[in-house]
């Protein structure tokens, strides 16, 4: 749940970047932190474990609008993707407003990304909450690697695997190249946005 900053006139929410190991949510919060750099606050924390990684860093998005005349700072997070890391992730997703799951388009990744959304779905309800209802994108990264002759899965297919019972908004990207990076961004950001202000209604 976002946290009220009274002093400062702010809302903080997280937004966590999940999905199997070395699917592109690293390389994805790079893009945007380079993209944001003149409005975060410090540079990005990377706590390196093996072959992997938990990036974090927080930023005052112009222009995301207001809630309750409060400005909304958000505080981005990866999580370490590999099958061994799995209380990390659980507690990264601790006290979660929206979530972007990327997707591997490597055609090699495809059980990968099943389980990462079925454990996705379990840590979530460890914290009580709904896969189903809590503000959720679905990226499908690595589509360049096409161009490299690499075999790739078709987005209809990993729209089916992935994403017919959810029905979560969905962009294709190519990360590294920075493509779909801001429109998945932009699109978690806004869904997260009118989640907290219902949640906020209901609370009054």
């Amino acid at each position: 749940m976002a946290i009220f900053n009274v002093k400062n006139r702010e809302i903080e929410c997280k937004i966590v970047y999940y999905g199997p190991g070395r699917c592109g949510k690293t390389t994805n919060l790079e893009q945007i932190y380079k993209t944001f750099q003149k409005s975060t606050s410090g540079e990005m924390v990377s706590i390196d474990t093996e072959g992997d990684r938990t990036l974090f860093f927080d930023f005052l998005p112009i222009g995301l609008g207001q809630i309750r005349g409060c400005n909304v700072r958000v505080q981005l997070y990866t999580v370490p993707g590999q099958v061994q890391y799995s209380s990390t992730r659980k507690l990264v997703l601790k006290g979660v407003d929206g979530i972007v799951f990327v997707a591997d388009s490597l055609e090699i990744r495809r059980d990968k990304n099943i389980l990462s959304l079925k454990d996705l779905q379990a840590n979530l309800k460890e914290y009580s909450l709904n896969i189903l209802k809590i503000p959720l994108i679905i990226q499908y990264n690595k589509r360049d690697l096409a161009e490299q002759g690499l075999p790739i899965m078709p987005i209809e297919k990993m729209e089916k695997e992935l994403n017919r019972q959810l029905k979560a908004p969905s962009f294709p990207a190519s990360a590294i190249k920075g493509d779909g990076v801001a429109q998945t961004l932009k699109k978690c950001l806004q869904i997260t946005l009118q989640h907290l202000q219902k949640e906020l209604q209901w609370a009054e």
